[in-house]
């Protein structure tokens, strides 16, 4: 009889902790998507299109923050990526090497670093020298943000290529190069693609190294060189403001970022559930 109590006492202790971890996110989700998927209706494709309005006045949208987000992060990916996937195959293919294990310390120290110190490291090298915030300087940023997480996943996924693929290749002859970029990489192609996925929707959220790289843009959309607006960072400074239109606008802006950011999670959790 205690026994059984026991046991529901402890379920119940379960499902109350399962809920009180999932309240916080599901509240969230709730929130943005109440609040924003009005906005999306009230304002239509002028949403996605338009400008900043003056304060309170009707219509507008957020377009000069998708052009720089998506901007950014292409930028980032460009610089980033090829860096941490060749960081990832170094640490998985040397793992005693005294250098990779400095280099994987490196790497897990970086995925909790507080990104506003990048953004405060890179504005020191790049925006001052520089004398201007610019889309380059955020999307190098990011690119550092980025590269931890794309390098873990590029190493795990090389390091879960059966040993016995290898030694195949070396059989029949093939230098250590083309075995890692023709065999290795190839077979450990989809945890890789889910590391660069992972990484990006990780970026396309990050505000606090934009403030010091990137500027802002309300009403321009400039190249390179020029300061650029972030969905992040347009959130982050119209819910500062006093103004109920521009509220509105925050929220539908958080709305697109979600969407955004889960059509890129949702597909790559589905498919490490099927594999």
């Amino acid at each position: 009889m205690l026994r059984e109590l026991k046991n529901k006492v402890f379920i119940l202790y379960l499902i109350i902790s399962a809920f009180l971890v999932l309240f916080p996110l599901l509240h969230i989700l709730f929130s943005v998507f109440a609040n924003g998927i009005p906005v999306l209706l009230k304002f239509g494709m002028e949403f996605l299109t338009e400008t900043l309005p003056a304060p309170n006045k009707p219509g507008g949208g957020i377009f000069p923050a998708i052009y720089g987000t998506f901007v950014m992060v292409f930028l980032a990916s460009l610089i980033g990526i090829p860096l941490a996937v060749l960081a990832g195959i170094f640490v998985a293919e040397y793992p005693n090497n005294a250098l990779s294990k400095a280099t994987r310390s490196l790497l897990l120290i970086m995925m909790e670093f507080p990104t506003i110190l990048v953004g405060l490291f890179v504005m020191a090298i790049i925006v001052l020298p520089l004398g201007s915030f610019s889309a380059l300087a955020g999307a190098i940023a990011l690119s550092i943000v980025m590269l931890p997480y794309v390098a873990t996943y590029t190493e795990q996924a090389m390091r879960s290529v059966p040993q016995q693929y290898k030694e195949g290749a070396y059989a029949l002859g093939l230098r250590k190069v083309r075995v890692v970029f023709s065999i290795t990489l190839k077979i450990a192609k989809k945890g890789v693609v889910t590391g660069l996925l992972i990484g990006m929707a990780k970026v396309s959220g990050e505000t606090a190294p934009l403030i010091f790289t990137a500027g802002n843009a309300w009403r321009s959309t400039g190249g390179a060189l020029e300061p650029a607006g972030a969905v992040p960072l347009w959130i982050y400074y119209l819910v500062q403001q006093p103004y109920a239109n521009y509220h509105e606008l925050a929220w539908g802006a958080a709305f697109v970022l979600m969407v955004f950011f889960l059509a890129i999670f949702l597909p790559i959790r589905l498919s490490m559930v099927r594999s």
